[in-house]
């Protein structure tokens, strides 16, 4: 089947990798990434800061060049950036905002509710959120409120299950990716998800599964195909991702 990558992480030390508790990651440059997909029929995909890449944007630039019109970036940005600096990373491909709660790296969560409608109102991007999502009640009005969201892995936790599912009522998205990080049980986690809102779930690779216990396999794919029929499944691992991207 047909595959939007919706998430995953590009690492080249040729730019600035920071430090990020403790943690550097492992080089993953454009050709590992191109290798390990191989076999597999991806189609396009979201490439995505993480904490250790802070408000760099050059080697994501260079890593949408190198692959191509069908894939674009998720990007980190502090809130003094410019108008003119949003719109030059979307002529070049970046089409979301990302606030990294979980791991640090990116603007202050405080700033979630303007700088999530500027980037919305100028360039039409939506905002993401790596968070678990036992802290969600703490910020669900705002994010009910903000035009487009998505929340990263799941919301990673069993405890925090209920909590984003209330927001996947309100239209919330929600990426289907780091089966092997999460603490929840993931079939579970999928089907509730996709019951309340068929257009929520979105299939990423989490390639290279930096810091996950269990890095991605392509059981996670062939998971969902067991799950859901083939119209159901093309939604999740294709459809509803290159929908949302798609600015």
């Amino acid at each position: 089947m047909r595959i939007f990558d919706a998430h995953f992480h590009i690492i080249d030390f040729d730019f600035p990798i920071i430090e990020n508790q403790g943690y550097t990651p492992p080089s993953y440059v454009v050709e590992d990434y191109q290798k390990e997909i191989a076999l597999y029929n991806v189609e396009g995909g979201a490439i995505v800061s993480g904490s250790f890449q802070g408000f760099d944007q050059n080697y994501l630039l260079k890593a949408l060049k190198q692959l191509g019109a069908t894939f674009c970036g998720v990007t980190q940005l502090p809130y003094t950036v410019t108008d003119d600096q949003i719109l030059h990373l979307h002529k070049n491909g970046v089409r979301a905002l990302r606030f990294n709660i979980q791991r640090g790296g990116s603007e202050d969560l405080s700033r979630l509710d303007s700088f999530a409608r500027r980037v919305y109102e100028l360039a039409g991007w939506h905002s993401e959120l790596y968070i678990d999502a036992k802290y969600l009640p703490e910020i669900a009005s705002t994010i009910e409120a903000l035009p487009a969201i998505s929340i990263d892995h799941l919301g990673l936790s069993e405890e925090g299950l209920p909590h984003l599912l209330k927001l996947v009522e309100k239209g919330v998205r929600v990426k289907a990716t780091g089966f092997g990080r999460v603490e929840l049980n993931v079939k579970n986690a999928l089907q509730s998800i996709y019951s309340i809102h068929p257009d929520a779930l979105m299939f990423g690779t989490d390639l290279p599964s930096t810091r996950a216990k269990r890095p991605f396999e392509f059981a996670d794919v062939e998971l969902i195909q067991e799950l859901f029929d083939d119209q159901a499944a093309d939604k999740i691992l294709y459809q509803n991702a290159r929908k949302w991207y798609d600015k």
